[in-house]
């Protein structure tokens, strides 16, 4: 027969901050663990660019918190490398 899983906590709705995935336990049996949710990589400020930004890590918030200076921000934090390399040569053109 097969084996019947229940959740442990109290909450018995499947909802997005109740999500689980199933283990074999030493034992043999399958049990529920409860996953946390997944993080989003921040948006590049340059407003011009769709994509995430590269270089900082993709977690919640209050793991965030206790990243690194250099996990967490790339180049100042704001611009996605292409608007980086762009914002650069405009630089280097004015000088010249």
């Amino acid at each position: 027969m097969v084996q019947r899983l229940t959740y442990h906590r109290r909450l018995s709705y499947n909802t997005a901050s109740n999500k689980t995935r199933l283990s074999r336990t030493p034992g043999n049996r399958i049990v529920y663990l409860y996953t946390k949710k997944v993080g989003k990589a921040p948006k590049s400020a340059c407003g011009v660019c769709p994509g995430r930004l590269r270089g900082v890590r993709a977690v919640r918030p209050k793991v965030l918190m206790r990243l690194s200076k250099t996990k967490k921000s790339p180049s100042g934090g704001l611009a996605c490398c292409n608007s980086w390399g762009r914002k650069e040569l405009d630089t280097t053109e004015l000088l010249n």
